[in-house]
């Protein structure tokens, strides 16, 4: 429950304990506290053990962690009925992107050989020109 907690905050509750409660009645707070946590746990297992009964004997391995929809995918994963680790390792981004690239870089050079010349830059800083007062974009009766 509280597997995150390390020394230095460990150390400030007890300060902040003592401070608050004092010496005297802090091990009565604490034994509240132990006691409460501890019913609460139990109210919980009755809860699930008394859920995994109505459920009926299809759902004994039934887990509430499941629930959680990162554990639910990751335990679908990893049953792998359908395929998916084959599907998931059979495709790797990296390898997919650096092909297209190469094919994009051996279309542009192909391009650049067959006129003769080096490939067009593009001149991001300059704006595009102004149209004519009459020049009107086509009219799409299909857009309207």
């Amino acid at each position: 429950m509280f597997n995150d907690i390390g020394l230095p905050e460990l150390l400030t509750l007890v300060v902040l304990g003592v401070l608050v409660f004092g010496p005297d009645k802090l091990p009565k707070v604490i034994q509240d506290v132990t006691r409460t946590i501890r019913k609460i746990r139990e109210f919980s297992d009755s809860a699930k053990r008394d859920i995994r009964e109505e459920l009926g004997p299809e759902f004994k391995d039934f887990e509430f962690e499941d629930l959680n929809p990162k554990n639910f995918i990751r335990k679908q994963l990893d049953n792998d009925e359908l395929g998916l680790k084959e599907i998931r390792n059979g495709f790797d981004l990296k390898k997919e992107m650096a092909e297209v690239t190469e094919a994009v870089q051996s279309t542009d050079e192909s391009s650049s050989a067959a006129s003769g010349s080096a490939p067009a830059k593009i001149d991001m800083q300059k704006r595009p020109e102004k149209p004519a007062a009459d020049d009107h974009p086509p009219f799409d009766s299909d857009a309207t």
